[in-house]
């Protein structure tokens, strides 16, 4: 499936594309806004220290260091890079950023055992949807291999269900709405005992 295809497809799935919206009439200010452009100029190698290049996810803050194990990174056609900290976050640059076509994706592979994992092309991976494995921005884990056979392995033992990439993403987009609800109910629990007030 070609990737603008795909991004169509989940998209409808969501919600997030209106019914008809290529009858409706063009408009001089359609297009993503500005604000959602992906901040950091333009790299034919983005994939090259990655984390050193993108520290913060930019859509939740979150320290790509720490969760590498979980990390994306997408290119666009115009090279614009966006490095994030999981799938739902990617999935959110994917959304905004409709109108780039999505270039080369990146995620990591945790079939590797060194201490921080590799990017390997989204292409090139198997997901494993729903296990016990501890989730990243979602309810739902959504865990990425480099190999079939290692994620096999993982879904022995901890359940769930492979998926290719196409299959993660229209995941983590049904899984949207129940995470972001779940995000704001944490944060807002951790501004709560930050300011010394129970929460309820």
């Amino acid at each position: 499936m070609k990737r603008r295809d795909l991004l169509k497809l989940s998209l409808a799935a969501s919600g997030l594309l209106a019914t008809g919206a290529e009858a409706q009439p063009a408009c001089a200010t359609d297009g993503t806004p500005t604000q959602f452009i992906p901040k950091k100029a333009a790299d034919p190698r983005p994939a090259e220290n990655d984390l050193e290049k993108f520290p913060k996810c930019p859509y939740c803050g979150m320290d790509r260091r720490q969760f590498h194990h979980s990390r994306m990174l997408l290119q666009y056609s115009d090279d614009l890079p966006d490095g994030v900290c999981s799938l739902h976050c990617a999935a959110i640059s994917l959304a905004v950023n409709v109108d780039r076509e999505p270039k080369t994706i990146w995620v990591a592979d945790n079939a590797s055992s060194a201490e921080i994992k590799p990017l390997l092309v989204v292409d090139q991976a198997t997901f494993l949807v729903g296990s016990r494995i501890r989730p990243v921005m979602s309810r739902r884990s959504k865990v990425a291999y480099g190999s079939e056979a290692a994620a096999r392995v993982a879904m022995a033992e901890t359940g769930g269900e492979l998926a290719n990439f196409d299959q993660a993403l229209l995941a983590a987009y049904t899984d949207m709405s129940q995470d972001v609800a779940m995000i704001r109910k944490s944060r807002e629990e951790r501004r709560q005992r930050a300011a010394g007030r129970p929460h309820g």
